[in-house]
């Protein structure tokens, strides 16, 4: 019977240890428990035109982190959130998720990270002033693993030509007009415009953003001057007219690879695209870039930036290495690896900085212009003003007014209104972004 009983007793020391390891290696607070070894596997959402960078730094995590497995999904550009969102309705369980804050914080999934962020001693200085853009009602939604920011593209074989000085890194948009209108000559097929301006409502709003001024402030004043000035630009003959844009069906990018454009204003994005033509033999001018033009009394090198983040899912099963990850990612690791391959990233230090300069081996030239500017965010990252806001009564009244169908200041005036009644209305007081 001792014998018995000792056998019992052993059996049940062995059971209590098996349960025991059990409950150890998983976790009870979704964390996922990473830390014992345990194999965890996470599914993580990105857009398409990021995902072989990602996968790329995965590789490097997965030699620090053999236990933690992932696998990457992705939707088409333009379908993305719309996706997403239907995958995550249905079930889909995504640990982690990039985009824009504003467009899933309004899904209630969002983890806030304020915790896990003081816990693992990240140097949020790193991400500067787009740090505060993460936070909404207080709450750290997510952190940037890249962003975009804007600047002016010039054609240097142009400026040669005319023997016109190449635009200053200190140009007001004052001066800029008259740079346009010096640089503007021919007409037809072969008139050569001074510079090329988007269609997008961004680029008439960002001198108004430029000096501080928010698209949803009370006080829509500063935004007037922008819309103005992208119709004398028009007056002068110095950029395609709006109208003319739209029925032709004219791009940026295009535009500025035909060889007549002086100037080009748009995003950092544009640095990749002119390199790929370059390579494909599509262009054969010389490029450089130099900060866009800034108003009176702002300082050079102003500009907009858009951050693009990683978000964690409130209702992951383990946020231990879901954390793990999207810190890596948005990290100075990760930086690393995404500025090597010509993104501008959330997360900047000196190393990254050298990342992103590279060997000085392509253009443009002045590349640390992008690293040097002080940036304003392009729109408060708020549900509904990217898509109310932005893409229906900016883009909708501003264009009335190139037109002709309206007047500045009605444009601005309808503009104020229309954000009252469509968004404020709805928003205004539930999400409050910054400290």
């Amino acid at each position: 019977m001792k014998k018995t009983f000792s056998i019992m007793v052993s059996v049940l020391i062995l059971v209590f240890g098996v349960l025991a390891g059990c409950s150890g290696s998983s976790s009870t607070d979704g964390s996922g428990g990473s830390g014992s070894g345990e194999e965890v596997n996470l599914k993580v959402a990105v857009f398409p035109a990021d995902l072989p960078t990602f996968e790329r730094a995965y590789e490097q995590f997965k030699k620090e982190n053999p236990n933690i497995n992932i696998e990457f999904d992705s939707f088409p550009q333009q379908q993305y959130y719309e996706k997403l969102r239907i995958q995550l309705s249905g079930g889909t369980s995504y640990d982690l998720f990039a985009g824009q804050i504003d467009s899933l914080v309004d899904t209630g999934i969002l983890e806030p990270l304020n915790k896990r962020i003081k816990e693992s001693g990240i140097d949020v200085a790193g991400y500067g002033t787009m740090y505060d853009s993460m936070k909404m009602n207080g709450d750290i939604l997510g952190l940037p693993y890249r962003k975009s920011n804007w600047m002016m593209y010039y054609n240097k074989d142009l400026f040669d030509e005319k023997g016109v000085e190449y635009p200053s890194d200190d140009m007001t948009w004052s001066e800029f007009r008259e740079l346009a209108k010096k640089m503007t000559s021919g007409s037809g097929g072969d008139k050569v415009y001074g510079a090329y301006i988007q269609q997008w409502p961004q680029t008439w709003y960002m001198q108004g953003v430029q000096g501080g001024a928010t698209i949803i402030d009370k006080d829509l004043s500063p935004f007037k001057d922008g819309l103005q000035f992208r119709l004398d630009l028009e007056k002068d003959g110095s950029i395609m007219k709006w109208s003319e844009q739209v029925t032709t069906g004219a791009h940026y990018n295009a535009a500025f690879q035909k060889g007549n454009i002086a100037m080009n204003i748009i995003g950092d994005w544009h640095v990749a695209q002119l390199r790929q033509a370059e390579a494909e033999g599509d262009i054969s001018f010389d490029w450089d870039v130099v900060p866009i033009p800034h108003p009176e009394g702002v300082a050079k090198n102003t500009t907009l930036a858009l951050p693009v983040t990683l978000m964690m899912n409130k209702n992951s099963e383990h946020k231990e290495a879901a954390f793990k990850v999207l810190s890596y990612m948005t990290g100075k690791e990760g930086a690393e690896l995404f500025a090597s391959e010509g993104y501008l990233t959330g997360y900047t230090n000196e190393d990254v900085k050298k990342a992103y300069l590279g060997d000085s081996s392509q253009k443009p030239e002045n590349l640390q212009y992008f690293l040097e500017a002080k940036e304003y965010p392009e729109y408060p990252m708020i549900p509904g003003v990217k898509t109310v806001v932005v893409e229906q009564i900016y883009k909708q009244e501003g264009e009335l007014a190139l037109i002709g169908e309206q007047s500045v200041d009605k444009a601005i005036k309808n503009i104020k209104k229309r954000v009252e009644e469509e968004w404020a209305s709805k928003y205004e007081g539930e999400y409050e972004v910054g400290n």
